[in-house]
């Protein structure tokens, strides 16, 4: 042990050298280890400083919390009055400012330029929720968007979205302590005094069956008690519309800081709004879980309230949730989409297939994520030409979007009106209009007439219906879309032009030319302001306008002379020419925004096929050069031979110059081979 104690003591003097003994090499490291130190200090200060600039909780690391309790007014909190609680209220306010600074305006220019656009409250919520908008900033957004002219549907959304919210704050505390024997002429007597025009609407039972002391129907159940509480709350029974809707309109400018002015009467307020009973009843249903049997409501009716006990069929639980989310597979589909946006349709195909088959897996059949990628595999079938993969996978996404969304979901109608577009490519033509106008019916019962999206669904059903030959029915649903066009686009807007040239088509083939040159002057005049005169849409309505102006003098002439010369006047033939189906097919496909590729394109392959082309290309060019040279020398040696022989025949020249072969008919030859 003391020869091992040695050892170290000699080890130890000979590792610890003297100043004098300090290589260069070893001053050089130290200089290193001293100036990592000095970087260590300045970068934890630099972090400090950025932490304290970001409002971080810690000094050390970006550690951003929120603590949504901190400015409520019933919570004590431990730490109150130390640096950590201020920092944690500075969190709060940043937070509400961006809010209010750049994520509530970003989505009412989102609006504004129609790249959303909800139609009910459900897609109102999920909107703001996706752009981190709180549902308290309503009455905040709505007070932005009550004087924007083109946003009139989406204030008359939120306004409803407000009393539907303030209805159910009020309905919560209205049915605490309401006994099970009342609970359907409670709810009954709600929805009277929330809906109905009926002045007094009082409840059906009276003050003993109420408290549980009405007539037995079955004298079985003489011993049995009725399942009551002793205290019940019969305030419900006192309750007027006057008195609902005042504490309605309070409770929106308390919780939402929104008043509604100049409504001092429901039906005169939704009158004005032009809000629909029927909107506000499904979205309190939908939101409360009520249950109502499917009938014809009438509201407006002032001789007897509009709901009875028997209309209230069940109650279902509405917990709140988070939805879990397969983050791989939107991670594909969210590439798919991209190569969407870059034309690579065979690259997102295969992308959005392995999204669809990753959501199966985590979510199993049913989900309504795997009804939008159905969707979109059935658009990208049906832009590639393939009308019965597109049919197929269209008809599984409608049924997964009514069974998950619903019936009357805004994503079930968009499905209604994609089938419907392929129903009609492949001439279903009844199909196609009955699932266009259960769209429209649904929308109508969602929302109204006067949204953004009548336009389009107008426009379709108005151009199915021109392809018919159902002219007058097709002008009433194309005005309707042009004037949805000019109410939230602009009277100068491109959609607006849209319409007036669509309208002017239908008229033109009626006979109308009047009507059709009128529509056409104002598509005329929209585009050469956008565009100016030399664009090709520009040139092709100022053709438009000079065959209209032809064809109107012609039945101009006819008429005249009909005048003059009475019935055996003889009439100057015009042409009238019905739409074709492949004209109608691809205006409707350019309202939605497809765009089919062609036979010869889809040939083409795609990015990594590039090479192989080119390739490929080279090789045929050599080919047909060495047969063209083989064949130059066998008619050579055919004439050496008609010379040897005597025959002055002459030769054809299609048997000495052959037409070069086209690459486009070589692909097209070769489909099989690209696909």
């Amino acid at each position: 042990m003391a020869a091992e104690k040695g050892e170290e003591e000699v080890e130890k003097t000979e590792v610890t050298p003297t100043e004098g003994d300090m290589t260069e090499q070893e001053k050089k490291l130290n200089t290193i280890s001293a100036t990592k130190e000095t970087f260590g200090e300045n970068h934890i200060d630099i972090i400090k400083k950025a932490a304290l600039f970001a409002g971080s909780l810690s000094n050390t690391e970006f550690d951003i919390r929120f603590n949504p309790d901190i400015y409520s007014d019933g919570v004590i909190h431990a730490h109150e009055g130390t640096e950590q609680f201020e920092r944690e209220k500075k969190i709060i306010i940043d937070a509400a400012h961006f809010v209010l600074g750049v994520q509530i305006p970003t989505f009412i220019r989102e609006c504004q330029e129609h790249t959303i656009a909800p139609l009910d409250g459900t897609t109102l919520t999920e909107m703001l929720h996706q752009r981190g908008i709180n549902m308290r900033y309503l009455g905040t957004v709505t007070a932005i968007v009550q004087n924007a002219a083109l946003l009139t549907y989406l204030y008359k959304l939120l306004v409803s979205e407000l009393i539907t919210r303030s209805a159910k704050h009020i309905y919560k505390t209205y049915m605490q302590g309401v006994g099970m024997v009342n609970l359907a002429a409670a709810k009954t007597q709600f929805l009277n005094c929330y809906l109905s025009s009926f002045a007094n609407p009082l409840p059906a039972k009276t003050e003993d069956e109420m408290n549980g002391y009405g007539r037995k129907k079955n004298k079985k159940k003489k011993n049995r008690t009725l399942p009551t509480i002793a205290n019940d709350n019969n305030g419900w029974a006192s309750l007027t519309p006057l008195d609902l809707w005042s504490s309605i309109k309070t409770e929106i400018k308390d919780y939402f800081h929104f008043e509604l002015e100049g409504c001092e009467d429901k039906d005169t307020m939704l009158q004005n709004l032009q809000i629909q009973k029927v909107t506000l009843l499904r979205e309190f249903c939908r939101r409360m879980g009520l249950q109502l049997l499917i009938r014809e409501y009438v509201f407006d009716g002032k001789q007897k309230p509009t709901f009875t006990e028997d209309d209230i069929l069940n109650v279902f639980p509405q917990p709140k949730h988070i939805n879990p989310v397969a983050s791989d597979a939107y991670n594909f589909y969210q590439s798919g989409q991209a190569k969407i946006q870059q034309g690579l349709y065979r690259d997102a195909t295969e992308l959005i297939q392995e999204s669809l088959n990753l959501f199966t897996n985590v979510y199993g059949p049913m989900h309504s994520e795997i009804g939008t990628c159905m969707r979109t595999l059935a658009k990208l079938h049906y832009i590639n030409a393939e009308l019965p993969e597109a049919l197929d996978m269209q008809e599984k996404a409608v049924m997964i979007s009514e069974r998950c969304n619903g019936l009357d979901h805004p994503t079930t109608m968009t499905e209604y009106m994609h089938l419907a577009l392929y129903c009609f490519a492949s001439n279903q033509v009844t199909n196609a209009l009955k699932l266009m106008y259960r769209a429209r019916y649904l929308a109508m019962l969602v929302f109204g007439e006067d949204h953004p999206e009548f336009a389009q669904i107008d426009s379709n059903i108005g151009l199915v219906l021109h392809g018919v030959g159902e002219y007058d029915l097709s002008i009433k649903f194309l005005q309707s879309a042009l004037y949805n066009s000019i109410q939230f686009h602009g009277a100068k807007s491109l959609k607006a032009a849209l319409g007036y040239h669509l309208l002017a088509r239908v008229q033109s083939c009626k006979g109308n030319f009047r009507g059709a040159l009128k529509n056409e002057k104002g598509a005329y005049q929209i585009y050469k302001q956008h565009y100016g005169e030399t664009h090709d849409k520009t040139k092709e309505s100022s053709e438009c306008l000079k065959y209209l102006t032809h064809q109107a003098v012609t039945l101009q002439k006819t008429m005249n002379e009909i005048k003059k010369a009475g019935p055996r006047a003889a009439m100057q033939p015009f042409n009238i020419t019905p739409p074709s189906f492949s004209s109608v097919l691809e205006t409707i496909d350019m309202i939605n925004g497809i765009f089919r590729i062609p036979f010869t394109v889809r040939a083409v392959p795609k990015e990594g096929g590039e090479k192989k082309t080119e390739e490929n290309g080279e090789e045929m060019a050599k080919e047909t050069k060495e047969k063209q040279t083989e064949k130059e020398k066998e008619n050579k040696q055919t004439e050496v031979k008609k010379e040897d022989e005597g025959m002055d025949e002459p030769s054809s020249p299609s048997s000495l110059e052959e037409e070069p072969s086209s690459p486009v008919s070589d692909l097209a030859s070769d489909d099989s081979v690209t696909r």
